[in-house]
């Protein structure tokens, strides 16, 4: 890229995107926004319990205590209540989040926003001792989420490789941080570019093919996000950002304001890699119109595109080979009807009849079905009987996509079951409410106060729980 591709800061017909940034209001966001904001938050609120259970989340945070202290106020760690550095809390928070991958995504930025946006709003909240309304959370949490969206479709644009999320969300953390902060025009356009150029650039297909705690850089995309505004605030320079400010990605950054690419997420039924989740609906939809039980199955072929047929790990040894997985997941669904959080983690991880049956799954790459991804993703199942018999599906794609979303109850539902290990039933309502009524100061206060302290769990199966 020359220096002849880097423009001023784009100005599109509407807002541009100093004043997008800084002007903003509650008013102006259409009612099926805030509503979408809400099921985001619901869904991500629900993740962040589920995850704060996980080998990984214990192990982020005591880091986060022993390295990203606070010589200030600091801000609280996502269902922890210690205070370290903002950075710090971002980085738990999105790596609670991503601990358990069940949140939202956006199927043309191949990742997900709201895993850093939610822990670096927080974390900027809970910071700054400034004046903050449910009106206002909601607003930069939209914010927040039609940079970082932008920035992920502009990321894969002007880039070869495959990056992880923390690569664009952390623009989505930086500008709504410097909303947070009041930073103006230029200061923003620095904040951009420092969290642009320090964004984490990992290879998201080396954690497909090694699954490991390194999940999807989200946590470091939050952290470098708060970092990023912090640093212009004080007269860091890191202008500019390209994939904001480049020639070849104006038109990505023309309607914002106008079209609200919030609307456009996707919601997973299943706590695993989006990728695996048309695969799992294919032989679910199979299992109920041939009333299939899993113990008369001989084998199962898998088509599907290309990155999902990366996800060949059979026998995970842990939950993050288990959410990395595709035969493993399929193999647990058919087996239980159902795939939760108590399915991919645990002793179910030594499931035995899961364990034989995933061995006997194998994928293979459709290129037709390669071509359409990342904008669709399908899967084709056959399963062959021990008799014999042999049941096969048609390409289909997953549940949750924005044309075919999930329920407001099925989010709900999702929530309920994922908070069980971390949250009381009556904890668990009340932040629901809440959210429901974020709007009024005192739904506002009570959300923040819950999702901000350390759990009060209750017995129950689930995600493991590990001590903090």
């Amino acid at each position: 890229m020359t220096n002849a591709d880097v423009a001023a800061p784009v100005t599109a017909p509407g807002p541009s995107l100093d004043r997008f940034v800084h002007d903003l209001s509650f008013d102006a966001l259409p009612d099926p926004v805030v509503r979408q904001a809400k099921r985001c938050l619901v869904d991500l609120a629900g993740t962040a319990a589920a995850g704060v259970g996980t080998s990984l989340s214990a192990i982020i945070r005591a880091h986060a205590v022993e390295q990203y202290g606070s010589g200030g106020r600091g801000a609280r760690m996502i269902f922890d209540g210690r205070r370290v550095s903002p950075a710090g809390a971002a980085l738990a928070g999105g790596m609670i989040i991503d601990s358990f991958d069940a949140h939202d995504g956006h199927v043309l930025t191949k990742g997900h926003a709201g895993a850093a946006v939610l822990p670096g709003l927080l974390a900027v909240l809970d910071a700054v001792e400034a004046p903050m309304d449910g009106k206002e959370f909601l607003t930069s949490l939209v914010l927040g989420y039609e940079i970082a969206i932008r920035a992920g479709i502009a990321t894969h644009r002007i880039s070869p490789d495959y990056h992880t999320s923390g690569a664009w969300n952390a623009l989505g953390v930086a500008a709504l941080a410097a909303r947070r902060l009041g930073l103006g025009t230029g200061k923003l356009r620095h904040a951009l570019g420092i969290a642009e150029y320090h964004g984490p650039r990992s290879q998201m297909m080396r954690c497909i093919d090694h699954p490991t705690m390194l999940k999807d850089g989200s946590g470091v995309g939050a952290m470098v996000g708060i970092g990023a505004a912090f640093l212009a605030r004080d007269g860091f320079s890191g202008a500019p950002a390209l994939v904001v400010e480049s020639a070849d990605t104006a038109d990505i950054w023309d309607d914002l304001g106008t079209r609200w690419r919030i609307l456009e997420m996707y919601f997973k039924p299943y706590p695993v890699c989006r990728w695996a989740h048309p695969a799992i609906r294919a032989v679910l939809d199979l299992r109920a119109a041939h009333a299939i039980v899993s113990d008369a199955v001989d084998s199962i072929e898998i088509h599907t595109f290309h990155e999902a047929a990366m996800l060949d790990h059979p026998a995970p040894a842990d939950t993050e080979q288990a959410q990395y997985s595709l035969p493993f997941p399929v193999a647990a669904a058919l087996v239980r009807g159902k795939l939760g959080p108590a399915d991919i983690d645990g002793p179910a991880l030594h499931d035995p009849a899961v364990l034989d049956l995933a061995r006997r799954i194998r994928l293979f790459e459709d290129p037709a079905l390669s071509a359409r991804f990342p904008a669709e993703r399908y899967a084709s199942a056959r399963i062959t009987l021990c008799d014999g018999r042999m049941f096969e599906c048609a390409p289909v794609p997953a549940h949750g996509d924005c044309d075919t979303p999930l329920s407001d109850r099925q989010i709900t539902a999702k929530f309920l079951e994922a908070a069980q290990p971390t949250l009381t039933g009556a904890d668990a309502a009340a932040m629901l409410q809440a959210i429901e009524d974020l709007e009024a100061p005192a739904a506002f206060e009570r959300f923040i106060a819950r999702v901000l302290s350390p759990p009060r769990p209750r017995n129950a199966v689930g995600i493991s729980r590990s001590a903090s």
